[in-house]
């Protein structure tokens, strides 16, 4: 038998597994992630708390397996994307803790720049220059807006207001990068990053594939900052983890990515989708990027050997934030049981949620937008207020899936789902019923540690092709959709819609 590591650095999670050539997982091990919330908007993690964590879980994963860990033969990483950090490279001391990807100081940053003579010019030069080359990456360019969960502006706000760090990145003793990038440095001592990760940025162009010297340039971010690109699977170097073990690293990939490649997501036109923290609507579009008008991101799935793959993903933020908040409450007191609270009730009695603790992403695209519920009475329950989340947060995936189903030319049959929230079997029918589609849920919701496991094992011979993974693949339930409960929803999409408007430019 032969065994594979996977280690997945989540915003919520650090979890490790080693799986054997069968698929099946040995051992995990888990630890809840410390998020610090040192002013009202950041959102940090402590990296010294994180390494140790890190660590940890491994160390337990490992001895807790029963197998030598020399035989254990690879090791795949998984991480959350555009949580960001400086550190010198030299030395290793960071200047700040991570700035996560949910953080949301450089906020002013990022209106002051989207409504700038600079990005309005970029704007129209794009434009211009897809009408005269009817170029992809040009059309993407006239419609870019900055965002929060990006890395670009949070950099840029640390530049401005660390000190040092400024004159630090202008000597060439600051570099930056992602949780992945941070990771392998402390891992290896190599300053890289994979391409799905590097994709994520905001800051690295995929139409291209190398980092937007346009970006450097407008924002004053020194090159000698950057990581070096490299591929998802590969010879990534050797891991010293613990009491002087070392394993080979042979994959790093998002944590999107990841989930894809788990899921099994190998030919253009198949989607999946990961209701985690956030949620995230992944379609692979195969040799080509996808170039969006509605704000839908083209980014990397990997690059392993000649295959480059990409992926065209829409996003919402709040998801899992949604359900822990709830329970926060006191409104439930364990997530699973809102599935039959919400069936509890035939309706929402016309109580609708807007799920905006972070804005609203594409397509509406509105990072001022406010969350809460509208058109509560005093016939209204807890279980018609837990309903009217619920559903709000399959509405949120159905503009995102609408706008793919405009954009691309795939026919689609199927969503896999993946990820805590995908364990709700009320969310999962409705999503069926919504858009369609057969939802189908596989056997374990962590598809991002079952991908850098399959990348890794087939680097490794472990698996001699995708299709040895495909046949180890197991689904636990496919939910099909029913018309007529589509035909009763209709008017409930269209009232939502509406409230999603009052709740719009709020702040």
């Amino acid at each position: 038998m032969r065994y594979v590591a996977a280690l997945d650095v989540g915003t919520t999670t650090i979890r490790c597994h080693v799986l054997d050539e069968n698929g099946h997982s040995v051992k995990a091990c888990t630890e809840k992630v410390k998020l610090l919330y040192p002013k009202p908007g950041y959102v940090e993690i402590d990296p010294d708390w994180l390494w140790d964590a890190i660590v940890r879980v491994v160390k337990e994963c490992f001895q807790g397996s029963g197998i030598d860990p020399s035989k254990i033969e690879t090791l795949g990483i998984a991480t959350q994307r555009c949580s960001i950090i400086t550190w010198d490279p030299e030395t290793g001391k960071h200047y700040h803790n991570f700035i996560t990807w949910k953080d949301l100081r450089a906020d002013s940053l990022v209106n002051e720049w989207n409504s700038s003579l600079a990005m309005r010019g970029l704007r129209l030069g794009s434009k211009f220059l897809y009408t005269l080359s009817r170029n992809k990456r040009y059309q993407a360019g006239s419609v870019l807006q900055l965002m929060n969960q990006q890395m670009t502006l949070r950099l840029l706000w640390a530049l401005q207001n660390v000190e040092g760090l400024r004159e630090a990145a202008d000597s060439g003793k600051a570099v930056f990068g992602g949780v992945d990038c941070w990771l392998l440095y402390k891992l290896t001592g190599e300053h890289v990053t994979d391409v799905s990760s590097a994709s994520a940025s905001g800051l690295y162009d995929p139409f291209t594939m190398q980092w937007s010297g346009w970006a450097q340039r407008m924002f004053g971010l020194p090159a000698t900052m950057f990581p070096r690109v490299v591929d998802t699977a590969g010879d990534l170097g050797i891991a010293k983890l613990y009491d002087d073990l070392t394993i080979p690293i042979s994959c790093s990939m998002a944590d999107q990515a990841a989930s894809l490649f788990g899921s099994g997501c190998f030919k253009p036109g198949e989607i999946k989708l990961t209701m985690g923290t956030g949620s995230f609507f992944n379609v692979n579009t195969g040799s080509q990027p996808h170039a969006s008008i509605t704000g839908l991101y083209p980014l990397v799935g990997w690059r392993y050997g000649s295959e480059l793959v990409y992926v065209v993903e829409g996003s919402s933020n709040d998801t899992g934030t949604i359900i822990e908040w709830t329970k926060s409450l006191d409104l439930i007191q364990n997530p699973l049981d809102t599935s039959a609270l919400a069936n509890s009730v035939k309706n929402s009695d016309g109580v609708y949620f807007i799920p905006a603790f972070s804005g609203l992403q594409a397509p509406i695209s509105d990072q001022n937008a406010a969350s809460g519920f509208l058109g509560v009475k005093p016939t209204t329950s807890k279980a018609h207020l837990v309903r009217s989340i619920l559903e709000s947060l399959v509405f949120r995936v159905l503009l995102i899936y609408e706008c793919i189903h405009r954009e691309t030319k795939f026919t689609y049959h199927t969503i896999r789902v993946d990820g805590g929230v995908s364990l709700n079997d009320f969310i999962m029918q409705l999503l069926a019923d919504l858009t369609g589609l057969e939802v189908e849920r596989s056997t374990s919701s962590e598809m991002s540690i079952f991908g850098v496991a399959f990348l890794a094992g087939l680097h490794k011979g472990i698996w001699k092709s995708k299709d040895d993974i495909l046949k180890i693949r197991q689904v636990q339930e496919v939910f099909h959709p029913n018309k007529e409960r589509l035909a009763e929803y209709q008017n409930l999409i269209q009232d939502w819609r509406r409230a999603v408007e009052r709740f719009k430019n709020w702040y």
